[in-house]
């Protein structure tokens, strides 16, 4: 299912304490004594799901958009004086974003048509004017469903199931509505390769495929979720289905009453439909209108947190939602989609917004349409006689390379068959692909070609290096490395205020705190940014760093014009900073906690948003607040293996380490496939001196997640003090062969080659600990005296 809603937000996790170690730690952590003192991880905590409760029957109840309270009248209304723009809407796939099930809207084959995946048959037909599927329900047994609503258009229709307690479902096979010449007219399957048992987040009745949470928001106008906590239900409202003229405009009770009031969103009227080449016959566009056109768009073209449901068009984008930064997994290095990402952080990075392009030069708004077909959309500022020339792109001007949108924008395929177009409009740069290990849009059409060869003959015709506006992605991929002076060259980007506001925020993210002393970024002039996505992001980040030399530069965010801004701010003082505030900010700050706490209590049904009010009340000094929280996660989501964690680590610090056992074998019981809970067990039984059952655990850690240093890392030490001290030192070699950079791992590995009397061995991996750590001496120190040493 297309996923608007990002639980990244509530999931940058780390068990309650952790920190890295050091070189002095790891020397002792060669012994046993001291493996037991390191048993924390940074875990990966994808987002996952928890199966539905209903048998396979008709739902008994189901959601039901109504009336909304709060000025939304409909699009119909609208359609009285806005004629032409309500025609060009109404036939568009906003319009039928989402739609009751009808004969009318229903284009998948119900005529008794079967799909089989996984020894499981789904069987697509109609009664009694009904659309059903018969499939395995949430306890795996074969049950009659009822379709309720048709999600999308083209190229395919998902379709959501109700059920009892108010959730709607998204099942997991579709319709492919494309032209069956194209291969469409066909059912397929969302998830090729993956086998979905009832219980798995990905499975028809799981958390991943709650489409109240997860994209309802995107496909409806004013959705309220209505989710009840005590209950664990739903009773999702909206005004009306589809994304309609007020999604867009925001409630127009006030206007249609009177039109002299202007509704919340208004946007500036382009003087033309094309621009022309000449600049100054462009019209210009104020800034806050720009602003205002985009973050409409990007409420839901936009991979995002939400914050809240009581939100319109017309507020700040930042009041309602928090973008997804240029994570990994979701974006390249360089800043190319690779996740669904939905265009607005591809967009934010791009020359074209930093020049003042919005949505609206390319894109009719009410047609969804582009202002004009092929190349000539972009020549509306570019001109042709430069531009779509052989000079410029090196290809026939005829061919599908002669189109802009070839090389600038690449498309991604999603959903199996929808490509989408990538919106940072970037310069192609096949010298990166060789060296970063980005996609080479080059090697789209010369797949044939030698590595290399694209980004050779590029600079060759060029006559010089190829060049782009987005710069950052060396940076990011030796951050992501661990290399040699990543973090200078990521404070030079979030120092840096010609770079796009996005890409500072995700240095900023990337080096995860902001002390000067390590970092050099100036967090003063971080949480003075004029741009919310870099006062949050410093914030953010202050949150796991010492807060109390910055609560002075805190303290004015917590009136913040913007939402998400506040709520950082306030995470990043409660604790002991928060005793540190002036009286005349105690209010500010109640009243910006409160605010982050309810944004938790809007995603109440999530597992994340109960481990963050967890961690929040470890910082505020109460733990046993914490243990609630955590097995209420554990509750709302037993697939969501970081509360297990969390909970366990608890324990373990109360000395109460069968419980801690206890804990993350239930986790172990629901997800067994999780290595992260493998490898605390395992942790967990080195601290019991189980050994044999540790090292199982923890060899099922590592293979479970084999691009993880830290796993292979404690696996090859739990070897090496097991007596299996080969084994353990080719575990490590490859540990460091994919990871170089890797400060354990390096340690480790210098010590075991001094223990064997191996000096120059030794000596190299010093020599890089010495560059990834110039300041710490003891390294240094034992450089001098292995120098010392007579050869042998």
């Amino acid at each position: 299912m297309a996923r608007k809603d990002d639980c990244s937000f509530v999931t940058r996790w780390r068990p309650f304490g952790w920190r890295p170690l050091g070189w002095v730690a790891l020397a002792f952590l060669i012994s046993l004594a001291t493996l037991h003192l390191h048993a924390q991880l940074h875990a990966q905590s994808r987002p996952e799901a928890t199966p539905g409760t209903m048998g396979g029957t008709t739902p008994k109840a189901t959601p039901a958009p109504s009336p909304a309270a709060d000025g939304f009248v409909g699009s119909e209304r609208c359609a009285a004086c806005h004629t032409k723009e309500h025609a060009a809407w109404r036939g568009t796939q906003h319009a039928h974003a989402l739609q009751p099930a009808t004969e009318a809207t229903v284009l998948g084959d119900f005529k008794d048509a079967t799909f089989d995946k996984d020894g499981t048959r789904a069987r697509f037909f109609r009664r009694d004017g009904r659309y059903l599927v018969e499939t395995a329900g949430p306890d795996g047994k074969p049950g009659t469903f009822e379709i309720k609503y048709t999600l999308g258009v083209a190229p395919l229709q998902q379709y959501l199931i109700a059920l009892p307690d108010g959730r709607l479902q998204a099942f997991g096979i579709a319709w492919d509505t494309r032209p069956a010449s194209a291969g469409g007219q066909r059912w397929f399957d969302l998830y090729p390769g993956q086998k979905l048992a009832p219980g798995d987040p990905l499975h028809w009745t799981g958390i991943q495929q709650t489409a109240n949470f997860m994209c309802v928001d995107c496909h409806v106008t004013d959705l309220r979720k209505g989710y009840d906590a005590a209950a664990n239900t739903y009773h999702s409202t909206w005004s009306e289905p589809g994304v309609g003229c007020e999604a867009c405009h925001g409630p127009g009770a006030a206007h249609a009453a009177d039109p002299k009031v202007k509704l919340p969103a208004q946007f500036p009227a382009r003087a033309r439909n094309l621009w022309g080449t000449d600049p100054a016959k462009r019209p210009v566009v104020p800034a806050e209108g720009r602003t205002a056109e985009v973050e409409t768009c990007a409420r839901c073209h936009a991979r995002r947190t939400q914050l809240t449901d009581a939100i319109h068009a017309g507020q700040p984008f930042g009041d309602g939602f928090r973008l997804s930064l240029l994570d990994r997994g979701l974006y390249h290095v360089d800043g190319q989609m690779q996740d669904e990402v939905f265009n607005h952080g591809s967009f934010l990075q791009s020359r074209m917004f930093s020049k003042g392009v919005s949505c609206s030069d390319c894109h009719d708004p009410h047609t969804q349409k582009l202002r004009a077909d092929g190349n000539a959309v972009c020549e509306q500022c570019h001109e042709a006689k430069k531009y779509a020339t052989r000079e410029h792109h090196f290809h026939d001007p005829a061919s599908k390379a002669g189109q802009c949108a070839t090389c600038h924008m690449p498309t991604v395929t999603y959903m199996i068959v929808d490509p989408r177009h990538d919106h940072s409009i970037r310069v192609p740069r096949p010298d990166l692909a060789r060296t970063l290990g980005v996609p080479d849009v080059c090697a789209t059409c010369h797949a044939d070609k030698p590595a290399g060869w694209t980004a050779q003959q590029l600079e060759q015709r060029l006559g010089h290096p190829p060049s782009g506006f987005q710069t950052f992605g060396p940076a990011f991929f030796a951050a992501d490395q661990g290399a040699p002076g990543a973090s200078d060259r990521l404070a030079k980007i979030a120092n840096d205020p010609a770079q796009p506001a996005i890409v500072r925020a995700s240095a900023i993210e990337r080096l995860g705190g902001l002390d000067p002393a390590l970092t050099g970024v100036d967090p003063g002039r971080a949480l003075g940014d004029p741009d919310p996505l870099v006062r949050a992001a410093a914030a953010e980040a202050l949150s796991s760093a010492d807060t109390a030399p910055w609560v002075a530069q805190l303290v004015p965010l917590l009136r913040d014009p913007i939402r998400a801004v506040r709520i950082a701010a306030a995470r990043a003082l409660a604790g002991p900073a928060e005793r540190q505030l002036p009286e005349a900010d105690r209010a500010a700050f109640k009243q910006a906690l409160d605010d982050y706490i309810a944004v938790q209590r809007y995603n109440a049904d999530r597992g994340e948003s109960h481990m963050n009010l967890a961690l929040l009340e470890l910082r505020r000094g109460n733990s046993l607040l914490a243990d609630d929280h955590l097995l209420r996660a554990i509750a709302v989501d037993p697939t969501f293996v970081p509360a297990y964690i969390q909970l366990a680590d608890l324990y373990r610090r109360r000395r109460e380490e069968s419980r801690a056992e206890a804990i993350l074998r239930q986790a172990l019981a629901r997800n067994p496939n999780s290595g992260p809970a493998h490898f605390e067990l395992g942790l967990s039984l080195v601290r019991q001196r189980q050994m044999p059952a540790a090292l199982e655990e923890l060899r099922q850690a590592s293979t479970l997640e084999p691009d993880s240093a830290r796993y292979g890392y404690v696996y090859a030490v739990a070897l090496q003090q097991s007596g299996r001290g080969a084994e353990a030192e080719r575990l490590l070699d490859g540990v460091l062969a994919r990871h170089p950079y890797d400060i354990d791992a390096l340690s480790a590995a210098a010590i075991w080659a001094i223990q064997r009397g191996d000096t120059r061995t030794a000596l190299n991996h010093l020599m890089t600990l010495r560059a990834l750590r110039p300041d710490d001496r003891t390294i240094a120190q034992e450089i001098e005296r292995l120098r010392r040493l007579p050869p042998r």
